[in-house]
């Protein structure tokens, strides 16, 4: 087993100690009492102290949580083992709004801001639902909140359904270019086979490469509030490690089960081999086509050569049409491709504001948007 589970990185406490922006999936099982159906407080506690830490260090933080559903289930009286679909959303609203509060009276001892954010699966996979989800994020992990996010299940029909959690988890922290996803769960990491039927599974620290025999180990969930098993766990590890953003499965059950990672309590890392925007990058250099053409002038592409962002003010001609977000070819004053980029405008407004100075778009489209026609993390140069 140890030529799947070599890998030659940092271990799971290493990892988590290093990294600057985290995204964390916490499950229903461990946030709410399965007797009562209301969050574990003096487990929140223990967990946003630990959120407070990782910020501490320097780290950005959001939260990916289940447990709406647990909530409102009880808190509406809807006691029954099997709830319908309108009763599931109907749990869904009137929990969130029971779980935000819980997250904001927890992080408050912090004096951190909490933001709350819905989304649902392909908020994350279409192009431009994609890019403004992205946008919010990141734009509020600047402002420096902490984002608690779940899934929309008050609109959505096929989000509710087994693991998507974890899915959505590693989804965010493609999106935002995280540099370490952390699933607290049930069990301490993968092994070999379920340890609570085979007492001769044995536990893997570090997962390099997700083989078809890592496939082969995912399990089925345990009854209970909690929807994901390994399955999920690993289908989400693969999102992540493919986003070059590193995963690790941990055992959340015990207070400050964060902390526990950094002081070296068992988990599996799965490793990313290549860096957050080294993978993004790939993906815009190789996945999308382009659908227009914006030439430079001399100075604009110098300044792209030594690393800087794409201004109107350098753009001397616009071709093809497209939308915000869509990918494009960038043209030296002769011609030739030299990069290839996300933009941020439709082809109509990139049009109207070519040559034109950051602080005179505002006056010119009527609204306040990007200073960058393409900003240097969404540019690929040739």
């Amino acid at each position: 087993m140890n030529n799947i589970s070599s890998g030659t990185g940092l271990s799971a406490a290493e990892h988590l100690r290093s990294a600057k922006r985290i995204v964390i999936k916490i499950g229903s099982a461990l946030l709410v009492d399965d007797e009562t159906g209301k969050p574990r407080l003096d487990w929140l506690n223990a967990l946003t102290d630990d959120v407070a830490n990782l910020r501490a260090r320097g780290a950005e933080v959001m939260l990916v949580s289940s447990g709406a559903i647990a909530v409102g289930r009880n808190h509406l009286g809807l006691t029954k083992q099997n709830l319908r679909l309108e009763e599931k959303q109907a749990s869904a609203a009137t929990g969130q709004i029971l779980l935000a509060h819980a997250y904001q009276e927890a992080l408050a001892r912090h004096d951190i801001t909490v933001s709350q954010v819905l989304l649902t699966l392909g908020d994350t996979e279409e192009r431009r639902r994609h890019l403004n989800a992205r946008n919010t994020l990141t734009t509020l992990l600047r402002l420096g909140t902490v984002p608690i996010i779940n899934e929309n299940d008050t609109v959505a029909t096929s989000e509710i359904r087994f693991g998507d959690n974890d899915r959505l988890a590693a989804r965010v922290g493609a999106m935002v270019n995280a540099d370490l996803l952390v699933l607290l769960s049930d069990i301490d990491g993968l092994y070999t086979a379920d340890p609570k039927r085979d007492k001769n599974a044995e536990f893997l620290p570090v997962v390099s490469e997700i083989t078809p025999e890592i496939d082969a180990m995912a399990g089925e969930a345990l009854p209970g509030y909690s929807s994901g098993g390994m399955i999920t766990k690993i289908s989400a590890a693969k999102i992540s490690v493919g986003a070059g953003c590193s995963m690790i499965i941990a055992n959340g059950h015990k207070l400050n089960p964060l902390q526990n990672i950094i002081e070296g309590n068992r988990a599996t890392v799965f490793e990313a081999s290549v860096e957050p925007k080294t993978a993004r990058k790939r993906y815009i250099a190789g996945s999308l086509k382009p659908l227009g053409t914006v030439t430079l002038d001399a100075g604009a592409l110098k300044a792209l050569q030594n690393g800087k962002s794409l201004l109107p003010a350098g753009v001397t001609a616009i071709d093809g049409k497209f939308q915000r977000g869509d990918a494009v070819l960038v043209k030296s004053p002769d011609g030739r491709e030299v990069a290839r980029g996300l933009v941020a405008y439709s082809n109509g407004d990139a049009r109207k504001i070519i040559g034109l100075q950051s602080s005179e778009i505002e006056a010119k489209l009527g609204y306040l948007g990007r200073e960058e026609l393409i900003h240097r993390d969404d540019l690929v140069l040739n």
